[in-house]
């Protein structure tokens, strides 16, 4: 985080370097770089905690607090130049995509999607290549710059990508199983694919059921496979009398079973959703990842 957090005494306590030399570093070497309150109190971020614990490590291994805070600083350098570059490549892949499905030519979409496949993880490829990706297609079809079978051919081709990943990065031991499924109503299974990749960085095996699934269908996955959550997908909501009755339907079907709502029409239905003992998906991984815990607790006494 960069954002101003911890006085300069709680920053003392928590890296061992006092307040004295943080200030004197910050004149001398300019690091670290703490902003200033509305009071010009001095407020350290996570970072220049880190930042600081790493000079005070440098110097009691026998570097001058100088050539410390030089290599620091450097090294920060070094790391900011590399987040531009893989954000570059990032975008440049994410625009080979989009040139191949505008030429509307398989071949050449299929390359470039082949070529992403060297910049990073699966998780990250999908969050930085593939979703930006299928968001961008969708805005061009609803302006009309793209057609039907346009749209319909990259999320062909991107979906069976990310099924493969997904398939590559299941976890053999997962103590943990998820069934994800798309809304009676959804079409667009290019999220289940991303959570699913991401559940499996956290150990959490995942069985994916695809677009337009009805409640009976959540129902029966339940009664055979036993799955310790559900999750659903909706990007679009459904109309107040549909979305009522597939409330009711999942309710039923997921009974004593978990089930949590992601998607970008879920926190306009989470009154509703909550209501019927439904949960809405955080935004924000972490808070996703807590919440699995907070239902699914596993059991303490033995190792994840």
């Amino acid at each position: 985080m960069s954002t101003g957090r911890y006085r300069i005494q709680s920053v003392a306590e928590m890296t061992g370097v006092s307040a004295a030399t943080l200030r004197a570093w910050e004149r001398r070497y300019g690091l670290p770089a703490p902003r200033r309150s509305s009071s010009a109190y001095r407020l350290y971020s996570d970072r220049d905690v880190e930042r600081i614990r790493r000079v005070r490590e440098l110097c009691e291994a026998g570097m001058a607090p100088s050539e410390a805070a030089r290599s620091v600083l450097a090294s920060d350098d070094e790391s900011a130049v590399a987040a531009r570059v893989e954000a570059d490549n990032d975008e440049l892949a994410v625009q080979r995509i989009l040139e191949a499905v505008d030429h509307f030519d398989p071949d050449r979409i299929e390359a470039a999607v082949k070529s992403s496949l060297f910049l990073g993880p699966a998780v990250t490829l999908f969050e930085r290549v593939f979703s930006p990706a299928l968001v961008q297609i969708g805005e061009r079809w609803a302006q009309g710059s793209v057609s039907v079978a346009q749209e319909h051919l990259a999320a062909e081709i991107l979906g069976n990508t990310m099924r493969f990943l997904l398939r590559l990065v299941q976890p053999e031991r997962a103590r943990r199983q998820v069934v994800l499924a798309c809304f009676a109503d959804e079409e667009h299974t290019g999220p289940l694919y991303g959570v699913g990749l991401r559940l499996a960085t956290w150990s959490i095996k995942t069985i994916v059921l695809g677009a337009r699934t009805p409640p009976d269908a959540v129902r029966h996955m339940i009664d055979e496979l036993r799955p310790d959550i559900v999750g659903l997908s909706a990007t679009v909501t459904p109309a107040p009398d549909r979305l009522q009755t597939l409330l009711d339907g999942y309710a039923e079907a997921c009974g004593p079973t978990p089930w949590i709502v992601g998607g970008l029409a879920s926190e306009a239905m989470r009154e509703p959703l909550v209501a019927r003992g439904g949960h809405v998906a955080p935004t924000a991984k972490e808070r996703l990842h807590e919440l699995i815990q907070k239902l699914c607790p596993l059991d303490p006494t033995a190792g994840e």
